[in-house]
C-alpha cells in the first residue's frame, strides 16, 4: 500500500520524504491541431488531471508555434502530446499530414519530448460531453476540450495501474 501525504512544503511516498526543491514538478501539454484553431489543454503538476486551456486561432504558422512555445515556458512543460487524427480504419489520411508536418515544425523549435496520441473521435466526443452539460451554443468552440481528453487518454495510460483509495491520502504532518 502506497501513503501519500503532500503539504505546500513536503511530498511523502511511502518512509521517502522530498522537499518540494527536490521534486520536479512540470506538466504535459496536448494539443488538437486543426486548420482553423488548436486546442490546448494542460495536465496538473502531478500529470493526474488534464485540463482544457485555451484555443488559439490559427494565424501564421511561426505566430502559433511562438504562441505555443509560451505556452511551454510559462507552465513548465517538459512533454507535448500531439492528437494525430487517423481515419476509421486506422489509416492517415491528408489531415495527418498536415499535423505531422506542425508538429514537425513546433519539434525542432522546442526542446522537450513530442509524442503522438490517437485522436480518433475526440472532437465528436467532446461536442458530446458539452451539450450534456448545456455548453452548445454556436460559438462554443471544443478543440481545446477535445484536446483535454487526447491528454487525460494519454495521462490514464502512463499512470501506475495501482489503485488509490480515500483512506491511502492523508495530510502531512
Amino acid at each position: 500500500m502506497v501513503r501519500i501525504k503532500t503539504s505546500w512544503t513536503r511530498l511523502s511516498v511511502s518512509s521517502r520524504t522530498w522537499s518540494s526543491s527536490e521534486v520536479n514538478i512540470s506538466r504535459i501539454l496536448a494539443l488538437d491541431v486543426g486548420d482553423a484553431r488548436i486546442g490546448l489543454a494542460l495536465s496538473d503538476p502531478l500529470g493526474i488531471i488534464a485540463t482544457p486551456l485555451t484555443i488559439i486561432t490559427r494565424q501564421d504558422i511561426d505566430v502559433d508555434i511562438q504562441t505555443i512555445i509560451d505556452v511551454v515556458t510559462k507552465n513548465k512543460v517538459d512533454r507535448i502530446i500531439v492528437g494525430l487524427p487517423f481515419s476509421m480504419d486506422g489509416t492517415l489520411g491528408a489531415q495527418a499530414d498536415k499535423v505531422r508536418s506542425f508538429a514537425g515544425d513546433l519539434s525542432r523549435r522546442v526542446d522537450i519530448p513530442l509524442e503522438y496520441r490517437d485522436e480518433r473521435l475526440s472532437t465528436v466526443e467532446a461536442k458530446r460531453m458539452l451539450q450534456e452539460v448545456g455548453k452548445t451554443s454556436r460559438t462554443t468552440r471544443y478543440d481545446a476540450a477535445a484536446a483535454a481528453l487526447i491528454l487525460q487518454g494519454y495521462l490514464d495510460d502512463i499512470r501506475p495501474s495501482q489503485e488509490y483509495h480515500e483512506d491511502d491520502i492523508s495530510p502531512a504532518d
